[in-house]
């Protein structure tokens, strides 16, 4: 898909894209101060939206009509002042009295017919953007979800060649996915539609769209985070486990969910951070489980390329030597899903060439710079909670959760990587400087006791070409065994 400008609607979520307001929405003043003609306690004019809900109807019955007539399906286009007018509907659907209205006036069974004979994308478009703004409220979002036929019309939509479409109907499966009474319903419809799945793959392995490929990730975390099953069953669309250890199976032509996943993290890299981020936790969540772990192995060269790309991000572009300490706050949750991938991966495959540790060396300064910023971070707020003090002895200041975890996730991949080293590999990273004195204490202080097997095991491969270093990191390993 070519990435599309769209001219849309703006919404309450800021989802949308960058453009001009559209004109203030009509008001009941504008009917001659018929004040009662009013929506609620809003000034919009029922009398307005009747005349424009009705013009809609007649827009696509008039539609229907001609194409009926003709061969073929071209894409329509719709008048200025129409579509000026179907845009301040979905302006004034932000408001909640306004999305109850509409539902009294059935528009979601409106919306419905409109969509499902519609051949002008922008009027698609529109009409699921008022759906989503209706769907952030609890009572409108249980009518639209309620509507069987609209429900199945709108998966069926995750299959359109409209990018602006597409951004719109991902926005409502995720809107209605994060409505708790309403969730297990759509779960559910989206099972029993495997295109959903490969749809999704499509969107994610070939769409150049920034904001679609975000919104498409956001929806993609959400059901795999509350779905392990639907998880799964989507991983396992794209690979079969082959019969036999001999057998040469080819790939599925079902696009496959991970390289899917590493296409659009490669889209979205420099544009996005935010939807990096997205799409890194979900390779995170599919790791979590052994099904997810083996997609991503499988296949050498799928293996190959999504650890390259993790390496690239760890090594070359998070957490750099000229970046502030506090940079690992900023990048916290990013990097916790990147290492804790690569952590699986690089245990789980230690016969694969592109785990081998001698090609992996700047691993080590990379993990090793992540601690000496997190202790950096610990200190810092440590300080400000006591120069914040008045003098009263209070608690030590919860440690943020977030940094935790990627302390812990950093700690268990660089133990796993001391572990496997030989004295030619810790000859290569002493003199590349990815060991040194300063970064081996640093990593010391981070990984005992809880690592101790690894990091002795360390320092006795260090003292085969480093005696006087491997004799102070000894050392320091008594004195943090006395201080414990």
């Amino acid at each position: 898909m070519e990435k599309d400008e769209v001219d849309s609607s703006p919404d309450q979520r800021n989802v949308m894209y960058d453009m001009d307001r559209n004109p203030s929405p009509p008001t009941s003043d504008d009917e001659e101060g018929q004040t009662e003609d009013a929506i609620g306690s809003t000034v919009y004019s029922k009398h307005w939206f009747f005349t424009t809900l009705t013009r809609i109807i007649e827009l696509i019955t008039e539609q229907s009509k001609s194409q009926a007539d003709e061969e073929g399906e071209e894409e329509t286009s719709l008048d200025e002042d129409m579509e000026n007018d179907i845009c301040k509907v979905w302006d004034m659907s932000m408001n909640e009295e306004v999305a109850l209205f509409l539902k009294e006036f059935n528009a979601p069974e409106i919306f419905l017919g409109v969509i499902s004979k519609s051949k002008c994308s922008r009027l698609t478009e529109i009409c699921v953007g008022i759906l989503g703004n209706m769907a952030c409220f609890q009572e409108t979002c249980v009518a639209i979800t309620n509507n069987e036929d609209l429900g199945e019309v709108l998966l069926l939509l995750m299959c359109d060649t409209d990018p602006p479409t597409l951004l719109e109907t991902s926005r409502l499966l995720l809107t209605c996915m994060s409505q708790v009474n309403v969730m297990s319903t759509w779960l559910e419809r989206i099972r029993k539609r495997p295109s959903v799945r490969d749809n999704l793959c499509f969107i994610m392995s070939s769409s150049t769209n920034g904001d679609l490929l975000v919104k498409v990730g956001e929806l993609v975390d959400k059901l795999f985070d509350v779905d392990e099953d639907l998880m799964i069953d989507w991983i396992k669309a794209g690979w079969q486990p082959p019969e036999t250890p001999d057998s040469e199976e080819e790939k599925p032509t079902v696009p496959g969910l991970v390289p899917s996943l590493l296409e659009a993290a490669k889209q979205l890299k420099y544009d996005s951070p935010e939807g990096l981020d997205v799409y890194m936790h979900i390779l995170q969540l599919v790791t979590t489980v052994d099904e997810g772990i083996q997609s991503i192995v499988q296949y050498p060269e799928d293996g190959k390329q999504t650890w390259e790309f993790l390496c690239d991000l760890t090594c070359r572009d998070l957490c750099q030597p000229g970046d502030p300490p506090l940079i690992v706050q900023e990048q916290k949750t990013i990097l916790s899903s990147v290492l804790a991938v690569m952590s699986v991966m690089f245990a789980s495959q230690t016969e694969q060439e592109y785990t081998e540790i001698g090609k992996n060396l700047s691993l080590i300064g990379s993990l090793t710079r992540i601690l000496e910023n997190l202790e950096t971070c610990q200190k810092k707020n440590k300080d400000n909670h006591v120069s914040d003090g008045d003098g009263t002895q209070d608690k030590e200041p919860e440690e943020d959760s977030h940094l935790q975890i990627l302390r812990d996730v950093c700690c268990e991949f660089l133990s796993n990587i001391l572990s496997r080293l030989k004295k030619e590999n810790i000859v290569t990273a002493l003199k590349e400087g990815h060991i040194t004195e300063e970064k081996s204490l640093c990593a010391l202080r981070n990984l005992l006791p809880l690592y101790a097997v690894s990091v002795n095991s360390f320092v006795e491969v260090l003292g085969e070409e480093d005696e006087i270093m491997s004799q102070t990191l000894k050392k320091e390993i008594s004195a943090l065994g006395e201080e414990s």
